[in-house]
């Protein structure tokens, strides 16, 4: 297995392989970390682990899910997670390779990452500007059957996409260019689907391809009867995701 480590960004969110993530951040401690990751020649990968906050487990006073947004620098980089963050976080994450990092005049950074790799989070360390990461890949095992569910999680998907009639931002397009590969459909439709944030670290850790398939087939099945009797719930409003803040 391959260990690395990483400079961590914990968001109260679940970033998967192949998704993009955009990101606007201020916190003091993570425009260093961009600051350092800009120090990475443009040739190679700006890799940093991304993991979601547990529930409950933040001490922000801010939204639910996030670090205080007015932390000081000089409460270090672990302000807003307790005296021992791994604890606050889950344990498998993704690898987020930074394709985009422009900084504002105001210092601030606008961000574009994309999904790379499941990992492991093995350790956390708060010495430094920012946290860092030791984490080890995570391989994806296809599992039994998983091209048959695939199929099947396309055509619920599909179901699901009708019941959600006119939200664009967070749904995928039909027909030809629905992927194949068992693993990129299990993905995709994770990010896509309307799920809260344990309901999709589950399905990030899941131990296989089919068993994440599997979940959910599951899911979508029932999510689709939900709506079914929400007639008067703007579908917008169920997949609106803004970009995420630090």
């Amino acid at each position: 297995m391959t260990v690395a480590r990483l400079p961590l960004f914990p968001l109260n969110t679940v970033l998967f392989p192949g998704l993009v993530l955009p990101l606007n951040v201020f916190e003091e401690r993570y425009r260093s970390m961009m600051r350092e990751l800009l120090k990475t020649d443009e040739s190679e990968p700006r890799r940093f682990a991304v993991v979601a906050i547990r529930d409950g487990r933040e001490v922000a006073p801010t939204a639910p899910g996030l670090p205080d947004q007015t932390a000081l620098p000089e409460r270090g980089p672990a302000a807003g997670f307790g005296p021992d963050p791994v604890q606050a976080f889950h344990r498998v994450g993704c690898i987020a390779d930074a394709a985009t990092i422009r900084e504002r005049p105001d210092g601030t950074f606008e961000v574009l990452a994309t999904g790379t790799t499941r990992v492991k989070l093995l350790s956390v360390d708060a010495t430094g500007p920012f946290l860092t990461a030791e984490v080890e890949e995570l391989p994806e095992e296809p599992g039994d059957g998983a091209g048959t569910l695939a199929d099947g999680v396309l055509r619920a998907f599909r179901s699901y996409q009708k019941r959600l009639a006119g939200a664009r931002e967070r749904s995928l397009s039909t027909g030809a260019e629905l992927p194949d590969e068992p693993s990129v459909v299990s993905y995709l439709v994770a990010a896509a689907a309307v799920l809260d944030t344990p309901a999709k670290q589950r399905l990030l850790q899941a131990p296989d391809t089919a068993t994440r398939l599997r979940e959910e087939l599951k899911l979508l099945r029932s999510e689709t009867a939900v709506i079914r009797h929400l007639p008067s719930l703007p579908a917008v409003e169920l997949t609106r995701a803004p970009t995420s803040p630090n």
